[in-house]
């Protein structure tokens, strides 16, 4: 044993190392071709893939937010680490790129080591799931910075796409098709609002049974329905990528579909969502009515059901909707593109 002063003074190496320990288990289980380290170098090397013409790297950085809290609420750490992956592989993903890597940080008041390895776990299990390597992070035992008890779970993540291949505003055009792909729950996005009115208003706790009708969720109770790993559509999406009718994506995280679609769009041309094309879950429903909000504002705080928008070519949509509908990924006609700005809701 040793750092006796450090640990006097908050930091405990010895349990950094505990944890450090079973984390490089977790990371092996995510090496792919390209890995060309072990975790505990000063940097993590990766070979660049061979075969491509011209490559462009696309890289992003999320969190997960106030999900955090409720997985402390629950004390399981072990989804919202996949959640974090999800997030980062659609974010690239939007613009046509698939993962190479990822790195994560962690961060804590106290370092428990098994609730590192709980979301070092959700980590690994993501970049599984995505084919991407965990290439290395970083894990910080900060008191007096951080409250006992509290993590903070931080991810980035590098990816690449050919440079023809890339999606984006600059090929979306009048008439082209919006596509749905639902989402499984809040994802990672609308927490705060979402504590506020389940806790504070309803006055349920995490294990208390989901207030909606019988049959109408397939979550148990109110941990389960806000802990839902957020949905990744690489699976979904990962053979149009470089179908000449795939012209943009967006994924719907903070600022719903009113924020995040027109940053898909050129200036000059907006969108037209049609409401009555799929039903919000439940647990969207649950939370306007008890708080109280407005139809305006859940659409711009939740992704209320819609995870990723496809914008294809309309003589296209067809037979996207088919390919995608055949394996499983329950896709819908969502709208269309339109000249003007901003998203406008019809019935």
């Amino acid at each position: 044993m040793s750092g006796g002063a450090y640990r006097a003074a908050g930091v405990d190496i010895d349990a950094q190392d505990e944890a450090l320990g079973q984390v490089k288990e977790l990371v092996r289980s995510t090496a792919t071709p390209g890995v060309l380290s072990e975790l505990g170098s000063f940097g993590g090397l990766f070979q660049f893939p061979e075969g491509m013409r011209k490559p462009v790297l696309v890289a992003s950085a999320d969190g997960v937010g106030t999900k955090l809290r409720v997985a402390q609420l629950a004390d399981d750490y072990s989804t919202v680490g996949h959640d974090l992956v999800n997030h980062c592989v659609n974010d690239i993903l939007v613009q046509g790129a698939v993962p190479l890597f990822f790195l994560d940080y962690v961060g804590a008041g106290v370092l428990a080591p098994e609730k590192v390895v709980q979301l070092v776990q959700g980590v690994a299990a993501g970049c599984r799931e995505n084919g991407c390597a965990l290439l290395g992070g970083e894990t910080a035992e900060m008191p007096g910075f951080y409250k006992v008890g509290d993590y903070e779970l931080a991810g980035f993540i590098v990816g690449v796409v050919e440079a023809d291949a890339l999606l984006g505003p600059e090929r979306v055009v009048e008439g082209d098709v919006l596509i749905g792909l639902p989402s499984s729950g809040l994802h990672t996005n609308g927490y705060s609002l979402a504590r506020h009115v389940l806790f504070e208003v309803l006055g349920l706790d995490i294990s208390s049974p989901l207030p909606v009708a019988s049959g109408d969720s397939l979550h148990r109770n109110v941990g389960e329905a806000l802990l839902s790993v957020h949905r990744t559509y690489l699976p979904a999406v990962r053979s149009l990528l470089e179908s000449p009718d795939l012209h943009a994506m967006a994924h719907i995280t903070g600022g719903g579909l009113t924020d995040n679609l027109p940053r898909v769009l050129p200036t000059g041309l907006g969108a037209s969502v049609e409401k009555g094309g799929w039903r919000p879950l439940p647990l969207f429903d649950l939370i306007q009515e008890a708080g109280e909000v407005s139809t305006e504002e859940m659409f711009r705080v939740f992704n209320m059901g819609v995870g990723m928008v496809l914008v294809v070519s309309s003589s296209a949509a067809p037979s996207i909707l088919s390919e995608l509908g055949a394996s499983g990924h329950s896709p819908w006609r969502l709208g269309r593109v339109r000249q003007g700005s901003g998203v406008d809701y019809g019935a």
